[in-house]
């Protein structure tokens, strides 16, 4: 009797398997399309971390200073470079006493396929403060990097390792906690990649920057295309604080890059900081806050009367400046760029627009060609580019050697005799500007005639005009592309996030 029930439950249930299995199959589908749709949703909106998207007040500063790095061809046809930005500061380490706080998004020796580096200023930034901690025990030092830097987990950073053994608080910043940029992969990953973690040892497959092997899921933690893509330093100086804000990173394999920076002192320097530990609180909370550990202060803060002024700006309140920028210029000023990667649709129709009210313009742009020995396809610059030229925007490029114009720099000359200049980590793109990456820009604002400005302007016009004899920049019909599919490739890209500007 018993066993004649059970062959009747089974044949029930055999002469129905497939509708089970295919009901099961297709709610199981459909909760996991839910769960990708909504968490992909989530991390593209979540709230940031406390203190980020910062926008500062203009403060007042006794001491500003511009400076650059600039590679170019001369008349015998010689790559010659002229570089300050790192030198001044190495110069500042040297005089800390109290506090030493570094966030640099590419701070290794990875090369790529480029051959020997002209400088190897990854060992350089290393020694500088290894040295400085040695001269000066009670030195506080933290240096603060992003996990590019040991491949997202696949291999051992030895300088790192080096850094912590001399006493300096190294601290990997948390690229988890920051909205997700690319959703059509990112919500796959921390479904599906992230719970097995990174592999570290484990590498099976050739490493995107060298030779070394990493794991596969090294790789697919990178195509998040996240970031902490600051370069920013402030230390102690005499009674109070300095920084150095730059688009200029501590990397081999970038040392021939063009970039430029900003150095300065007062309350400004103070609120770089407040910006920093930020960072150190949602990353490393067990790490100390610098400034209220050593009770640093600003430094004194100039007359009511100076008329410079730098404020500190990070990720979307970036972007929202530059807007600004844009929007206020008028007939009468002139806007001049150099920019490495320039793709964000609202700064795009902002120009076309200022032009349209009689603006001048001067746009100097990478051709996306260069990339650690390796070319690239001339996105997404040479597609702005033909659309700025097209509507009566006057564009040059950038005349690179292997190397990059790696500059992130807009600047307007207002006909009142003002100037205003942003400068910093950030490109002219959707990741850098609008709440995805982590980035400082400084904005600077005093009359034309003050140093900072008028060595500014004379940085542009010398690249603009190939000053003596020296090939800085090309015409616009040299790197033209007027490809169709890759316009539309290049916004499908900066609008779903599916690339690496």
């Amino acid at each position: 009797m018993f066993r004649r029930k059970i062959q009747t439950i089974f044949t029930a249930f055999a002469k129905q398997p497939m509708i089970t299995f295919k009901k099961l199959f297709s709610q199981s589908a459909a909760g996991v399309l839910l769960l990708l749709v909504c968490g992909g949703c989530y991390h593209v909106w979540k709230p940031l971390p406390a203190g980020l998207n910062h926008h500062g007040q203009p403060f007042p500063s006794e001491t500003i200073q511009f400076l650059t790095d600039v590679t170019y061809v001369d008349s015998a046809g010689e790559r010659r470079l002229e570089q300050d930005i790192f030198d001044s500061l190495f110069a500042m380490i040297d005089q800390a006493e109290k506090l030493i706080l570094v966030d640099m998004f590419l701070f290794n020796e990875f090369t790529g396929e480029s051959g020997p580096p002209h400088r190897r200023l990854c060992e350089e930034l290393t020694a500088a403060l290894i040295a400085r901690k040695t001269a000066v025990p009670s030195l506080r030092i933290i240096v603060i990097t992003d996990p590019v830097n040991t491949v997202y987990g696949g291999l051992e950073a030895s300088h790192l390792t080096r850094l912590e053994t001399a006493g300096v608080d190294v601290v990997m910043t948390d690229l988890d906690r920051l909205r997700d940029s690319n959703p059509l992969w990112s919500s796959p990953w921390r479904l599906l990649v992230k719970p097995f973690g990174d592999a570290k040892g484990k590498g099976t497959v050739k490493s995107p920057f060298g030779e070394e092997k990493v794991s596969r899921r090294s790789w697919l933690k990178m195509i998040n295309f996240k970031a902490n893509h600051r370069k920013v330093a402030v230390m102690d100086s005499g009674a109070g604080l300095s920084a150095w804000v730059s688009s200029a990173n501590p990397h081999d394999g970038s040392s021939a890059h063009g970039n430029v920076a900003l150095v300065f002192d007062g309350p400004a320097a103070m609120d770089i900081l407040k910006t920093e530990e930020a960072v150190l609180a949602y990353t490393s909370p067990e790490t100390p806050l610098p400034s209220q550990r050593l009770g640093l202060l600003p430094g004194s803060a100039p007359a009511a009367e100076d008329t410079l002024r730098i404020q500190v700006l990070t990720e979307g309140a970036i972007g929202r400046a530059a807007d600004q920028m844009i929007d206020t210029a008028k007939p009468g000023d002139t806007l001049d760029m150099v920019m490495f990667y320039v793709a964000d649709r609202s700064i795009v129709s902002r120009l076309k627009q200022a032009a349209e009210r009689g603006v001048a313009m001067r746009i100097i742009l990478d051709p996306n060609k260069d990339a650690f020995g390796r070319t690239k396809k001339g996105l997404p610059n040479r597609q702005t580019g033909g659309e700025l030229v097209k509507a009566g925007i006057p564009v040059r490029w950038a005349d690179t050697h292997g190397e990059q114009s790696h500059a992130k720099l807009l600047m307007i000359n207002h006909a009142d005799g003002t100037s205003d200049m942003l400068l910093g980590s950030a490109n002219l793109t959707r990741r850098n500007l609008r709440n995805y990456n982590l980035e400082t820009n400084v904005l600077f604002s005093g009359p034309t005639e003050s140093c900072p400005a008028t060595a500014a302007n004379r940085y542009v016009a010398r690249l603009w005009n190939n000053d003596d004899g020296k090939s800085f920049t090309t015409d616009f019909d040299t790197y033209r592309d007027d490809s169709i599919w890759k316009k539309i490739r290049c916004h499908i890209q900066e609008k779903t996030g599916l690339c690496t500007w």
